[in-house]
């Protein structure tokens, strides 16, 4: 008999932005549970992270509250996974310092968000570098350390984040290739299957547009979102293209088949009221999260149980981070 492989590390970190929409539901947190049932997994709240932009202490901590009873109430199993606090685990940061002592700045120099700004205040005739903190500049570098301090395999992102986890690979590997094979060298792990979701405008949905629909709405506010969804202004006898209709792209995405092809039909052959829809489609969602939404009341009614599960979450991960920490010590010789 063979022994049993290890299974492989999975990684997520998710920032405290604001509270999840429909497409983070779908393209990222509804994934990353599946993939917990047949992985080693770790999942993080990014607080850390959130600093390049949120400069409230108050907000931020009710963030962070919000999106863990978010996670927990979506499904996570704190006793499944390792769920945890970021800004609880030490060693990312020391890890981090040692990391930068071996990462060239051209590497990050390449990374999309630095570019993208400094690009912006070329545009506008301004020094290339005007407003751009180091968190920004060195936003790559943390999540280097928040992957290779757990010896994660896999980190599942967006397209829009792969490169981040290439740039902690060549970082683990320029590593490595002084120190010796201390660190896993991470991959990222695309969905090539994940739907985009549009928001209210029919552009992707996302918070910096504004045009998201939050996951766990209370009834009143889903009806209120989804009743703002763009749509044309023809008739409701008059055939319609429903492919090319954001109504029907997010309807499709909660639906039964059967329903999807009668409401199709009716889009081509007429009889279809965008306001009907609307509201089928609003029941759905309310439907589909309904016992979600409770979950997720009764959590924010215990701050006490969030901060535990955090908690013993951290304890859990920093027994992993050390014996990391103490192989990257030895390796550069502050413990040899």
């Amino acid at each position: 008999m063979t022994a049993k492989e290890p299974k492989t590390i999975v990684l997520t970190g998710i920032k405290p932005t604001g509270r999840p929409h429909l497409g983070n539901y779908l393209g990222m947190i509804e994934p990353s549970l599946v993939l917990a049932q047949t992985h080693r997994a770790l999942f993080f709240i990014a607080d850390y992270h959130a600093l390049t932009t949120i400069r409230d202490p108050r907000q931020l901590a009710r963030l962070v509250r919000e999106l863990a009873a978010t996670w927990l109430a979506l499904g996570l199993d704190p006793q499944q996974v390792i769920f945890y606090r970021q800004s609880a685990i030490t060693e990312i940061f020391e890890l981090m310092w040692v990391l930068s002592c071996e990462t060239s700045k051209g590497l990050l120099n390449r990374a999309h968000a630095y570019k993208a700004a400094v690009e912006n205040n070329r545009r506008a005739s301004q020094d290339e570098d005007a407003g751009i903190r180091m968190g920004l500049f060195n936003y790559p570098l943390l999540m280097a350390a928040d992957i290779l301090v757990f010896g994660a395999d896999k980190v599942p992102v967006g397209v829009d984040q792969q490169q981040h986890v290439e740039i902690a690979r060549d970082i683990a590997a320029a590593f490595n290739q002084v120190y010796g094979q201390v660190f896993t060298l991470p991959s990222a792990l695309v969905n090539a299957t994940a739907v985009t979701v549009t928001g209210l405008d029919g552009r992707k949905m996302s918070k910096s547009y504004g045009n998201e629909i939050p996951v766990l709405a209370s009834p009143e506010e889903m009806h209120d979102r989804v009743a703002r969804i763009v749509t044309d202004s023809r008739s409701t006898e008059a055939p319609k293209e429903p492919d090319q209709c954001n109504l029907f792209n997010l309807y499709r995405l909660f639906a039964q088949q059967g329903d999807i092809e009668r409401v199709r039909h009716l889009y081509r052959h007429g009889g279809l009221s965008y306001k009907s829809l609307k509201e089928a489609l609003s029941t759905l969602i309310v439907q589909r999260f309904a016992h979600a939404r409770t979950r997720y009341s009764r959590l924010m009614d215990n701050h006490g149980q969030i901060d535990r599960v955090l908690v013993e979450g951290a304890a859990r991960a920093r027994a992993v981070a050390r014996e990391t920490l103490r192989r990257v010590r030895k390796a550069v010789g502050i413990d040899a």
